[in-house]
């Protein structure tokens, strides 16, 4: 596959002027033209574009422009650069050496030198390290593949998330204890117990909820995770402090009876990459199909790892393979598999990865370690997929929510857009009547490390001031007053059925997963008289419980049981009536309070009503009946406690049976006070 790469020019039939790929996607995909140019492929150019349209291109396709270019070269070079250093999100593989001109690919000794001194120049201007990551010889020199990374801030970090799914027993968490904690396998779940968070997890070594682990990068490419040599526990704000690029996994259950879980995270959490992970011994069974669907229906890349490869025999391996690449080929995932087995296969999958259209598949033991450094080198190597707008109004979608000793409410989740800044007002809502209150926030966190802002894409939690923590939850947003949100109760939305088990026809009720939104939404009406598998169609929805904070284009699931459904929003219907709601809201705290205040005016009433305990001056002398009035007034103080138990009963010590019971409940204080007869005083 890099060979491939290397010397292949980038020449197709129908190819637009702008396709500056060198491995062009006719080369992979025969029945897309070079059109749908790979959206990552572009890394692989060197500043040489061949753009014809534009005059400032033209001399940039030579190998030679970079030995010594002239101002307004230089000038070229270093706008093409910034290009694709703002498309891949802060980072871009650039190649020295090839030019795409159609001549010899590779440079002597001097003008090598001579280039990567501008490449230098270039990255110092650019505030960006420049990473050797290989080198080889071609028939006019010497071609080298560098990694330009723009540096980060101390407090900051370029961040991707990668969702780990796979069937049941496929060896995720363990992949990832190997990976955060540097320590291999024994083979018994030594790597896994680090990661679990309940103690049923432990037991039986099964993810039940969503897990978070990082992986730090530091500049040259190198893994910072250190674990405390005590507790074996990882300090993420250190990791955080050394690292230029953070590599999030997003630990998901295997086990069918979590689907709902995995789901969630798939939605809720926003990965960019998916890490579908495959048993060898065991191949692909179980839910390895179910999970793969869902990242191919929410447009997620794919890329595969087979683990156990040490004690799997060598015909069951290939077994595994053969059926993986065929599930890959087949008509509805069609993508181009490739087997990585060295740095230059990790190199050319990693720049051309973006495009979803590849699938790398790697095969690891987390036992040996072996080709565990090709999987490091890709994580590295991958960059974010989507480019955020810092001067958008912010945005935050709440996916957790937790109660901190000392602190208080604090919510987590993912910033959609904008960016948010320390104290800053935001409104929150929906509550269950879809107004947003006010809301400021304390302070903020990434990665348990403090930081005064976050921007989009980037995962933070936020301390926010006079809420409870009842009050929020999941599916909730944070958004600026800006945007004017309103929550929606009912929508519409193409939806394509994955698979179920009989008809789908209106009031049909399911759960509809859209972001960190989870709710059972009904079918009002569709364009069909009913829905089997594989059908298409526009359906009416409205939400069960609550209105959310919804918007036109997001992907949605739709779930329950074995059924399963895919779709985009197209129109949102129903606005909540915010003025309304707000008169409703302020309806029900006045209602409650006159509530609370006839009561508290009903209390003081009875007590002014109830007679003074008689003291010992007013009692008759005598022997029985001081007795009896002790009696009577300790009776009457345990009655006013309203102790069911301790209050005394006239026929022994039996349980009370119903009746009596909410008899005794509903004593109030004026029945209370009533004078009790002297004789009376043994009947309750």
């Amino acid at each position: 596959m890099a060979s491939l790469a290397a010397t292949e020019p980038a020449a197709c039939p129908g190819a637009t002027p702008a396709a500056e790929s060198i491995v062009p996607a006719c080369m992979f995909a025969p029945d897309r033209g070079c059109a749908d140019d790979l959206s990552g492929a572009d890394d692989f150019e060197d500043g040489e574009g061949t753009n014809g349209e534009s005059a400032d291109h033209l001399h940039l396709s030579n190998k030679l422009v970079l030995v010594s270019p002239s101002g307004e070269q230089y000038d070229s070079l270093f706008r093409h650069l910034r290009e694709q250093i703002d498309e891949g999100c802060g980072e871009t593989i650039y190649v020295v050496g090839m030019g795409s001109d159609g001549g010899d690919y590779g440079l002597d000794e001097k003008d090598m030198e001579a280039s990567v001194a501008t490449v230098r120049s270039l990255c110092e201007q650019i505030e960006a390290d420049l990473i050797l990551l290989r080198e080889r010889t071609d028939t006019g020199g010497r071609i080298r593949d560098y990694l330009i990374r723009r540096r980060v801030g101390e407090q900051d970090f370029l961040e991707v998330r990668v969702a780990v799914v796979g069937n049941v027993d496929a060896g995720k968490s363990t992949l990832l204890g190997v990976l955060t904690h540097g320590e291999l396998d024994n083979g018994r779940g030594f790597a896994r117990q680090k990661l679990f968070r309940h103690k049923h997890e432990m037991e039986s070594g099964r993810t039940s909820s969503v897990g978070n682990d990082i992986l730090g990068f530091d500049q040259e490419g190198q893994v910072v995770n250190k674990p405390d040599s005590h507790g074996g526990g990882l300090d993420w704000t250190k990791i955080c402090e050394k690292s230029s690029k953070v590599i999030t996994f997003i630990d998901l259950a295997g086990h069918e009876k979590y689907l709902k879980t995995t789901v969630f995270g798939m939605t809720g959490h926003l990965p960019d990459f998916c890490m579908l992970m495959v048993g060898s011994n065991a191949g692909i069974v179980g839910m390895t199909k179910e999970h793969l669907g869902l990242a191919l229906a929410l447009n997620v890349p794919v890329f595969v790892v087979v683990t156990k490869i040490d004690m799997c025999p060598a015909n069951i391996l290939q077994e595994t393979l053969k059926l993986l690449q065929r599930l890959l080929k087949s008509p509805g995932c069609r993508k181009i598999p490739v087997l990585v087995q060295n740095t230059d296969d990790v190199i050319v999958t990693a720049s051309n990865f973006s495009s979803e259209r590849m699938c790398p598949i790697f095969q690891i033991s987390n036992v040996t370690g072996e080709n565990m450094d090709l999987l490091k080198m890709f994580l590295n190597l991958l960059s974010s997929r989507t480019n955020f707008n810092n001067d958008e109004p912010a945005e935050f979608q709440i996916d957790d929510t937790y109660s901190v000793p000392g602190v208080g409410t604090v919510v987590s989740g993912t910033t959609l857009r904008g960016m948010i800044r320390l104290n800053d007002t935001l409104l929150l809502g929906p509550d269950p009547l879809g107004t947003f209150i006010p809301i400021a926030v304390k302070s903020i966190h990434r990665k348990r490390m403090p930081v005064k802002e976050v921007r989009g894409g980037q995962t933070a939690s936020f301390a926010l001031k006079k809420i409870k923590r009842s009050s929020i939850r999941k599916g909730m947003v944070m958004v600026s007053p800006k945007l004017m949100p309103q929550a929606t109760w009912e929508f519409e939305a193409e939806i394509l059925v994955l698979h179920h088990p009989t008809t789908i026809s209106p009031r049909y009720q399911a759960m509809v997963h859209c972001g960190s939104i989870r709710q059972t939404a009904t079918i009002l009406t569709m364009n069909k008289d009913c829905l089997r598998t594989g059908d298409k169609a526009a359906v009416h929805f409205r939400f069960i419980k609550t209105p959310e904070y919804l918007h036109c284009d997001h992907k949605l699931v739709f779930r329950e049981g074995r059924t399963k459904a895919v779709g985009t929003i197209t129109k949102l219907l129903q606005a909540v009536n915010t003025q309304a709601a707000k008169a409703q809201q302020a309806k029900l705290l006045a209602s409650k309070k006159t509530f609370r205040e006839g009561s508290a005016a009903n209390e003081e009433a009875a007590s002014a009503a109830r007679p003074p305990s008689p003291n010992a001056a007013q009692l008759p002398v005598g022997n029985q009946t001081p007795n009896l009035t002790t009696f009577k007034t300790e009776e009457e103080a345990l009655c006013k406690d309203g102790n069911k138990e301790n209050k005394l009963k006239s026929g022994g010590g039996g349980r009370r049976r119903g009746g009596q019971r909410h008899r005794g409940k509903g004593l109030n204080a004026a029945t209370i006070s009533t004078a009790v007869p002297a004789g009376a005083a043994g009947t309750a």
